[in-house]
């Protein structure tokens, strides 16, 4: 006990973030069998709401000394401004940190502003913990240049220097912030590609796939930008209608009104969903299928149907004209420990042939590139997950850590991978470097 009052504040939260994180897994092996359902999810999504807390009171300890504690010795911090400056301080971080508490409090068919305001402010969170270190980082840099060059380090009076970085931090936090609701508050933009597919068949040849990834149904996102989803998808007159992944980020019994305008959907040939990440951590999985079923959309939980120019066939159907349209679970199922649930690429290609293309629906890109390597013949994998970063500076991170990032992959002669950057967003209302995208996929016969 006496070494943990000695810990500074940071290490503190630190050591909290570890302990949840090992209480996520120890309860994951120990309890998922023996608590009730509802309860088993409460638990979870309350552990993971707590486990992000711990990390982000890491950040909000160096944005607080940064903003205030280092202007507290300066002349006029007992003033009434820097007092509402305090409060207006630990305003901003007591939303913040509320954001991923809303997931179990705050779903509806509509988001609240109080969801809003708290998403906005864990945007902003974001982008000035890492605009601080930045700036802090280029101080330290050049301090460390004129050492050792000999010079001597003039400039601004101590006052001033100390207030220049946070007052730099925030002016460049608020434009950002701005730019990045307004960007995600417009309509996702409808992007064209074509693909050439070997052995389609000449009867499908223009087989036009309207894609959709990480809508992300709950505390931002509600039934009024469903309804412009699916009246833009109805639009494009698509044969077929694909989403793959990351619906929702909630039970179905609380979005069953905001998803229900998927029954609107109007594809000649069906409707049809995978899971992602998101889904799993729902624990609510069985129920969205239910749901999903009732409004004609269609799950491939590791199956598959054949596509042809007059409709969906079972797999053992012969017909000359067809195409293979796989799905498989996110793998993160398999790293949850979801009973029944997991990419298994065998069972979901089953009845597939090499002489007739395939298509694949695979949340993440990583599970795109583990199929490749098992099967290299698959004509097109279609992926999400990865909001193409969704704000700067989590774009690096997500480039970084996927091997697929967004838009259209050639990887073989006749195999492609196209990576959607995502409908809308997940959580913070806004979009830095990216655009949210419907994308209308048009297969044409290759050579």
């Amino acid at each position: 006990m006496a070494i943990f009052r000695q810990l500074s504040l940071r290490a503190k939260a630190a050591l909290a973030a570890g302990t949840v994180f090992v209480s996520m897994i120890v309860s994951r092996s120990c309890l998922a069998g023996s608590l009730e359902l509802r309860a088993w999810r409460w638990l979870f999504r309350l552990q993971l709401a707590l486990f992000a807390n711990s990390l982000m009171l890491i950040g909000s300890l160096y944005i607080w000394r940064s903003t205030v504690s280092n202007l507290s010795h300066c002349p006029g911090a007992e003033s009434a401004c820097f007092q509402l400056w305090k409060m207006a301080v630990v305003a901003f971080l007591a939303l913040a940190h509320s954001s991923f508490f809303t997931m179990l409090f705050l779903v509806a068919e509509e988001p609240y502003l109080f969801s809003l305001a708290a998403y906005s402010c864990l945007g902003a969170y974001i982008i000035m913990v890492f605009f601080l270190c930045t700036l802090s980082g280029m101080e330290q840099a050049y301090q460390l240049v004129a050492w050792r060059s000999g010079r001597v380090v003039g400039g601004l009076d101590k006052t001033r220097k100390v207030a220049v970085r946070p007052a730099l931090a925030v002016a460049v936090t608020a434009v950002l912030s701005v730019a990045g609701l307004l960007n995600a508050a417009q309509p996702p933009a409808v992007k064209t590609v074509q693909v050439p597919v070997r052995q389609l068949p000449p009867s499908m040849d223009g087989l036009k796939i309207a894609l959709l990834s990480d809508i992300h149904l709950g505390p931002t996102v509600g039934r009024t930008k469903m309804e412009m989803f699916v009246r833009m998808v109805n639009a494009l007159q698509p044969d077929v209608t694909v989403i793959v992944g990351d619906l929702c980020d909630a039970e179905a019994s609380s979005l069953r009104t905001a998803v229900a305008p998927l029954d609107q959907l109007r594809s000649r040939l069906g409707a049809y969903f995978v899971t992602g990440n998101h889904e799993y951590y729902t624990s609510d999985v069985s129920n969205w299928f239910a749901l999903l079923e009732s409004l004609n959309v269609r799950p491939l939980h590791n199956e598959n149907v054949r596509i042809s120019a007059t409709g969906a066939q079972p797999g053992g159907a012969e017909d000359d004209d067809w195409i293979c349209l796989a799905g498989v679970d996110d793998i993160e199922a398999d790293i949850l420990h979801y009973y029944g649930h997991g990419m298994d690429l065998v069972k979901a290609l089953e009845g597939c042939r090499p002489d007739r293309p395939t298509v694949l629906l695979a949340h993440q890109p990583l599970a795109a590139k583990r199929a490749l390597q098992a099967r290299p013949d698959i004509s097109l994998i279609l992926s999400g997950h990865t909001h193409a970063g969704q704000i700067f500076p989590l774009n690096v991170a997500a480039y970084l850590l996927n091997p697929f990032f967004a838009g259209l992959y050639q990887v073989a002669q006749t195999t492609f991978v196209y990576v959607s950057p995502g409908t809308a967003y997940y959580g913070i209302p806004m979009r830095l470097g990216t655009r949210a995208e419907i994308t209308e996929l048009i297969l044409r016969r290759a050579p």
